[in-house]
């Protein structure tokens, strides 16, 4: 079974390469999903391997993430898992 802190990168590395580099700008993706600009930037360094902090993403971050990108937490793991 997958680590917690190895979930947490294969997480942010979906977002940030699937939805995130696609928005027009970082500030933008926070916007539209509802979500701070500075849990964007966590996400990012997280999976860029920048991060200086561990970051535990919340459930409810993740859902609103997943609800404006129109998929189900389980189609999102399904997604992840691939």
């Amino acid at each position: 079974m997958i680590e917690e802190k190895d979930l947490i990168k294969v997480i942010c590395h979906y977002i940030y390469s699937k939805w995130i580099v696609n928005a027009q700008s970082q500030r933008d993706f926070a916007s539209i999903h509802e979500i701070e600009e500075s849990t964007v930037r966590r996400i990012k360094n997280i999976a860029l391997g920048t991060a200086k902090e561990d970051y535990n993403m919340s459930l409810k971050t993740l859902s609103k993430i997943c609800k404006k990108q129109e998929i189900s937490l389980e189609e999102f793991f399904k997604l992840i898992k691939q």
